[in-house]
């Protein structure tokens, strides 16, 4: 193995007045800053790739990383086969954390708290915006499961795609009633800043009560040790 190289985390950091007074505003533009960033320097590929970590009925951790496909007052939120490991674990136990990171930026979100199934419209509407490939995959995956190879798996793609062909229509391909999406409702917002030294900022938007992300009087801020 070689040796690790080490690198400085050059960051411009965060200090608290730089917060604003609920998280939802700063995701929003961290998110936009990395949009902007990989549209300049190609740098943050993915820029809303979500880390997400379960826990199955024996308590053993399972993370995967998949795209935010929601952000809103109500949480980040992603899709996903309902019958998946991620979705087996959340049936058991929906709390949840994720976390979005852009390296090159020197920056980092961490969310903590507790999944919830959309609602089956809220799903619909973004399964119809999806191209034809990937509804038609959502029901040949049988997503966490075993397969016999790759040749099982493009098969179940022809036999869909034979059952529903493209016609260029959003709703050629109905949303299947195992797949749908999760919302995260946050108890902890944590913006990680990096700094020289390691001295890193890390200030944490922690609940107090039921507001949403845009509720100022539902949050206090902490800074953490880096």
């Amino acid at each position: 193995m070689q040796p690790i190289e080490r690198w400085d985390y050059a960051g411009e950091g965060l200090d608290e007045h730089d917060l604003p007074a609920a998280p939802l505003p700063l995701i929003e533009q961290w998110v936009q800053d990395a949009v902007d960033r990989q549209a300049a320097k190609g740098d943050v590929p993915e820029p809303d790739a979500i880390s997400v970590a379960t826990v199955d009925a024996a308590g053993r951790p399972h993370v995967r990383t998949v795209l935010m496909r929601h952000l809103g007052a109500d949480g980040p939120g992603f899709y996903t086969n309902y019958a998946s490991r991620k979705g087996r674990d959340l049936e058991i136990n929906p709390e949840i954390a994720a976390a979005l990171t852009w390296p090159p930026m020197f920056r980092a979100i961490r969310f903590v708290g507790v999944a919830h199934k959309m609602s089956a419209e809220r799903s619909a509407a973004y399964f119809r915006s999806r191209p034809y490939g990937s509804r038609i995959g959502a029901w040949a995956s049988r997503q966490s499961e075993p397969v016999g190879g790759r040749a099982e798996l493009e098969e179940a793609v022809a036999s869909y795609e034979r059952k529903w062909p493209d016609t260029g229509s959003p709703d050629d391909v109905p949303l299947p009633d195992f797949w749908g999406g999760y919302v995260v409702s946050c108890d902890e917002v944590e913006f990680w800043a990096g700094r020289s030294s390691r001295l890193h900022d890390r200030l944490v938007f922690v609940r107090t009560s039921d507001g949403d992300l845009t509720d100022a009087a539902s949050w206090r801020v902490e800074r953490r040790q880096p």
